[in-house]
């Protein structure tokens, strides 16, 4: 067995989410958002570099050698993650997220209802978007599977690496690797156009000409679901826009305006318990109103939009975490930290490491 596995299995079972493995500090631990050492000896460059390669395959070590490295892996009674292997000033280093055995579900995440909505569409894009580990991946593989057990689709997924394994139910699901399978998220666009598509996931919009590809496979009559690592609905806008050739803008904000249905910003939040996270997300649906802001340059007007389109499921993220405390469902204390405007949670707040750094003014 290789001597990695010992790590990964001591973090899931004490439910961890990360190990990570860098040179001259022990092994560490995410748990619960928190990262923490293991009682283990420093690792040095030698000791790190055999536990890391020992599981790669030649084709693998080649590419580490010049550059990082993404890929799911598995070992009986350990269980499945995806790993990132990189280089730093000290040596290697690694981290290993894990993957649960088990597809999640919409009623299994407690997400809000304008999700179901959303999907119910057959056409046009819908973005996930947050920083990374806020589990935008955990919320299109519930996406997957809903669409996967309730309608009868083509559903191919363009991943790096694949995380999730889905089972065909009543749709099939098709599950690409960008790196074995395919190219590149466009290259393998290009290709899922040629194979009779009905909902296409790509597991993330990295430049202009996946953007691009995107859109135009939303545009001619499919599902796109895609992710994005932007912050609020409206830095997502201007990311794709900001994303295209200058001549391609006017375009994009007309395909933005016409075919985006909807996106979904979220952070994960430490419940009150401290022994899980709850994803708390702000949501935005296209409106006409929101697509003439979009059009006349006032993306800055958007919010505002979002904030008085309650009835339609639209939520800001302040008042998604607002809602989160009042209903007891996350730490008051890790919600004020995501908050952007911190006044309204200030009485919530009962960390007195966290009371110096709020103005009482």
């Amino acid at each position: 067995m290789p001597r990695l596995d010992a790590f990964l299995k001591l973090a899931r079972e004490q439910n961890c989410s990360d190990v990570h493995l860098a040179v001259g500090v022990p092994p560490m631990l995410r748990m619960h958002g928190d990262l923490m050492p293991i009682k283990f000896r420093d690792l040095d460059q030698r000791e790190l570099t055999t536990y890391l390669t020992e599981i790669l395959t030649p084709k693998q070590k080649d590419h580490f050698k010049e550059a990082d490295l993404d890929f799911a892996y598995s070992a009986e009674g350990v269980g499945r993650f995806r790993a990132n292997y990189f280089q730093k000033s000290s040596g290697p280093g690694a981290v290993f997220r894990y993957i649960p055995p088990e597809v999640p579900t919409l009623g299994s995440l407690n997400l809000p209802p304008i999700v179901r909505k959303l999907i119910d569409h057959q056409q046009g894009m819908i973005l996930v978007t947050g920083a990374t580990g806020t589990g935008k991946s955990t919320t299109l593989a519930a996406i997957i599977d809903h669409i996967n057990a309730s309608r009868s689709d083509n559903i191919i997924s363009l991943e790096d690496p694949i995380e999730f394994i889905h089972s065909s139910k009543k749709s099939q699901v098709i599950q690409r690797e960008v790196g074995t399978h395919v190219d590149s998220f466009a290259s393998g666009l290009r290709a899922a156009l040629r194979e009779d598509p009905d909902v296409i996931l790509v597991g993330e919009m990295r430049d202009a000409e996946s953007v691009s590809m995107a859109m135009t496979a939303a545009e001619t009559g499919h599902l796109v679901l895609g992710t994005m690592h932007t912050t609020t609905a409206v830095k997502t806008i201007d990311r794709i826009i900001d994303a295209m050739p200058f001549e391609q803008r006017e375009q994009s904000k007309t395909f933005l305006a016409q075919s985006l249905l909807g996106v979904l910003t979220q952070v994960l939040v430490k419940t009150p318990d401290g022994h899980g996270r709850k994803a708390v997300i702000e949501s935005m649906v296209m409106t006409k109103a929101i697509g003439k802001l979009l059009m006349e340059n006032k993306s800055h007007m958007i919010p505002s939009q979002i904030q008085t389109g309650r009835n339609l499921g639209m939520m800001l993220m302040d008042h998604a975490l607002m809602e989160a405390i009042q209903a007891r469902e996350v730490d008051p204390n890790d919600a004020y930290q995501y908050a952007l405007d911190e006044k309204p949670f200030r009485r919530f707040v009962t960390d007195a490491d966290l009371i110096p750094q709020v103005d009482l003014s």
